[in-house]
């Protein structure tokens, strides 16, 4: 009887040492305090430790987009045989294949799988669907959907949100799917919306002009850290920080914001891919921001 729990705990361990190795190698969550900081010329971070509705961890970029030195940057992607548009990234590979100081994901994507630590699909390299428009470089690679809307930046940064189609001359484009506040007013809320449930949640949203960008990540899925926020709850944040328009963009394990100090990336928020914290998903696109260093 002894040697059968003897084997059965070793057995236990067994399963989760992987486990604990894998969660070794993406690192520790940041703590949960409050921050406030400039990362970068024109752009400034926040992060706010909430205990209502229940334990968050808020992560919130502001980004003056007509500050010397911005530039954004979409993942680039074409069309393939398979009809895939893109090669999937990790947020950390867009920012530094690119050399940008800040990206967070953008784009839901499909096709997608996550049985296991081991096996999840898409793994970086392989080729996925963006949903909605995306155009990196003034090149469009992923159509529009109706109902899906869009995030539209031109040349000189000005940026816009549109139902479903950005207008001629984009410089760079992701699309979401849905809004959350038009017009300085939360959106009803559809019964796919109410539906959700608490998620990590990755939201873009604009000031009136479209000259100042917020990023904001919420994360989930990890008890007394961060257990995820509504639609709802996620539109009464927003208000707070009174933008004109918001849109949804890919969330629960997608959810990632990065940041470059140095030659590395720094992940600001605590991603959740697999069931393992700090490890970041693939995705299909990323919207990225050069920036000037502080002085």
């Amino acid at each position: 009887m002894v040697s059968r729990w003897i084997g059965l705990g070793l057995g236990a361990l067994l399963a989760v040492l992987p486990l604990m190795g894998f969660a070794w190698k993406h690192g520790q969550r940041p703590e949960r305090e409050n921050v406030e900081r400039p990362l970068f010329r024109g752009i400034t971070y926040r992060r706010e430790v909430r205990s209502l509705p229940r334990p968050l961890m808020v992560h919130i970029v502001e980004i003056d987009l007509m500050e010397p030195g911005i530039r954004v940057q979409v993942t680039p992607g074409n069309v393939a045989e398979d009809r895939t548009e893109v090669t999937a990234r990790t947020t950390s590979e867009f920012l530094q294949e690119f050399r940008l100081k800040l990206a967070i994901n953008a784009n839901f994507f499909y096709q997608f799988r996550e049985a296991t630590p081991w096996n999840f699909y898409p793994q970086s390299g392989q080729r996925v669907h963006a949903v909605g428009e995306a155009i990196a470089n003034g090149t469009p690679y992923s159509k529009a959907e109706p109902s899906w809307p869009v995030l539209c930046f031109a040349a000189d940064n000005l940026a816009q949100i549109q139902a479903d189609t950005c207008p001629t001359g984009t410089h760079q484009g992701v699309a979401g799917s849905h809004l959350l506040i038009q017009d300085g007013q939360p959106m009803p809320l559809s019964e796919y919306d109410i539906d959700q449930g608490l998620h990590s949640r990755t939201v873009v949203a604009l000031d009136a002009a479209g000259r100042t960008l917020w990023l904001v990540a919420i994360d989930d899925k990890q008890p007394r850290y961060s257990e995820g926020v509504t639609s709802a709850e996620m539109a009464e944040l927003l208000m707070e920080l009174g933008v004109d328009t918001a849109l949804n963009l890919d969330g629960g394990g997608s959810t990632t914001l990065v940041m470059a100090e140095g030659e590395r990336s720094v992940v600001l928020n605590a991603p959740i891919h697999t069931k393992i914290p700090m490890r970041e998903r693939p995705v299909a696109n990323h919207l990225g921001f050069d920036a000037a260093p502080l002085p």
